[in-house]
């Protein structure tokens, strides 16, 4: 197959030709139903999550108030890939863009173990979050978490089949409500540091940064002991690029949304926790608690708990959402390239991908039975292999911006209309970073089991890829390049 991908109608057949923003259908036969406002907001709610809203209680706890530099720096890091991303989706805007360019730059292998890896982490990543949402809920209802889960995943799943546009207004306002959450919290830690009202206002103080320990009370190696955590915040930025087949007018719309990401983690995440922390001493924060819930009761304010409490419900929802979205159009891309089952290309006529999404949402059915009939541990397993697996994109969308850049120099390629600053220096530097991330991952015992299943993974992979390609040597999309 050639590097553009080819076109399909709603049986899922060869269509005549690529789609464009002024047509109905993108370039892969869905509609282009997602427009700025959805855009902009899927991009910022990929920034915000449960890592942030839960797991910062932990990486406080384990780095103290240098979690901040360990935020910023990791920003930078994310911003450096989702531009080499902004620059590979202008030469060529496709959904399931992660494999398609793996599979131009790289290799046919490269693209079949990007599209599948892709795909497993947005299913573990559901399962994960349907199972937190469901535990969410009994903080005010006494019901079977088991029901609530079934509940979530069935109403997810059918506002996916319904259309496009109806993921992207369920993402639009699942984003709006963390943003106001965040926004909320920063504007009220602002009055206390400077009007000093509240139950912490005679004791808070911008010198918590450095009163209780200094800036790194557990030194350098606790702050580096926490990047696991931040890049698990940091996933699902890339979401992004699979909606490119999908927006109105990407050539606008996605450099916009790429470039708000600086501003976005400088308000989120560093912001966020600079005036939690200079309003709860970082020594009162503990692994498992919520550090907003813990900065509303240190405030006095009794309804913090509940608003928090719903806050993070919607962001476990929200990434459900967004795995629905995503699992759905790797596989028909995956199927489209033939590397994946032939039905999966098929799509219902509002443009949505029935098979693959109905797959996955049956196997993240089975998580969610699985999470709860075996709670505890295997649940932070299974997060630390969707960071393992998430990652992976994120190296892919940077080994091929790499390539591209030096094919477009040499003239063998458009150049790209959106480039990436200080590529490819900021890429490998990105690379390197996301490797040192691998390393901790393996020092920590809590993480290493993830660095077992990767290689398992892997073997699967080559065995399947294998198999396929002996079955259906004359495939283009097992050739060689």
């Amino acid at each position: 197959m050639s590097s553009t991908q080819v076109d399909t109608v709603s049986d899922g057949e060869p269509g005549p030709g690529r789609g464009g923003p002024s047509t109905p259908h993108g370039g892969e036969g869905y509609q282009r139903g997602l427009g700025a406002r959805q855009i902009q907001m899927i991009a910022i709610g990929g920034a915000i999550g449960t890592g942030l809203f839960l797991g910062a209680g932990k990486a406080i706890s384990k780095a103290g108030p240098s979690l901040i530099l360990a935020y910023a720096i990791a920003g930078l890091v994310i911003f450096f890939i989702m531009r080499a991303l902004g620059e590979l989706l202008m030469y060529r805007p496709v959904s399931g863009s992660f494999s398609e360019y793996a599979r131009e730059f790289i290799g046919p292998f490269a693209g079949f173990v990007t599209g599948w890896t892709y795909w497993l982490f947005w299913v573990v990543t559901g399962i994960t979050e349907v199972t937190a949402a469901a535990q969410y809920m009994t903080y005010w209802f006494d019901v079977p978490q088991w029901v609530s889960a079934l509940l979530f995943t069935i109403i997810l799943y059918g506002a996916n089949l319904i259309s496009v546009k109806i993921f992207g207004e369920l993402e639009f306002w699942f984003s709006m409500v963390k943003v106001t959450a965040i926004v909320g919290m920063i504007l009220i830690c602002v009055g206390i540091l400077t009007l000093g009202f509240s139950d912490a206002g005679d004791t808070a103080t911008v010198a918590h940064l450095w009163n209780q320990g200094g800036f790194f009370p557990e030194g350098i190696g606790g702050t580096l002991m926490t990047l696991q955590i931040v890049m698990f915040a940091f996933l699902a930025v890339e979401l992004v690029g699979v909606t490119a087949g999908e927006s109105k007018d990407p050539e606008k719309t996605l450099p916009k949304a790429i470039n708000t990401v600086p501003w976005r983690i400088a308000v989120f995440y560093v912001g966020a926790l600079v005036m939690i922390l200079s309003v709860v001493p970082w020594t009162e924060f503990q692994p498992g608690i919520s550090p907003f819930v813990a900065a509303f009761e240190k405030m006095g304010l009794g309804v913090g708990a509940a608003i928090v409490n719903f806050v993070v419900l919607t962001a476990a929802l929200s990434s459900c959402n967004s795995g629905m979205y995503s699992t759905g159009r790797m596989l028909r891309d995956l199927a489209l390239n033939g590397q994946g089952p032939k039905f999966f290309t098929r799509l219902t006529r509002s443009g949505t991908p029935l098979v693959g999404t109905t797959f996955s949402a049956a196997l993240m059915m089975v998580g969610v039975w699985i999470n709860y009939q075996w709670p505890g541990e295997a649940f932070n397993y299974v997060v630390s292999f969707a960071t393992i697996s998430g990652m992976w994109a994120w190296v892919m969308i940077l080994v091929c911006q790499i390539r591209y850049r030096a094919k477009a120099d040499r003239g063998e390629l458009p150049v790209s209309s959106f480039r990436a600053p200080g590529a490819p220096f900021a890429s490998w530097f990105a690379l390197l970073f996301l490797a040192l991330v691998v390393v901790m991952m393996g020092i920590d015992p809590d993480t290493r089991i993830s660095l077992y299943c990767a290689p398992l993974w892997a073997a699967i992979l080559l065995v399947s890829y294998r198999v396929l390609r002996a079955r259906d040597p004359q495939n283009a999309a097992f050739a060689k390049r």
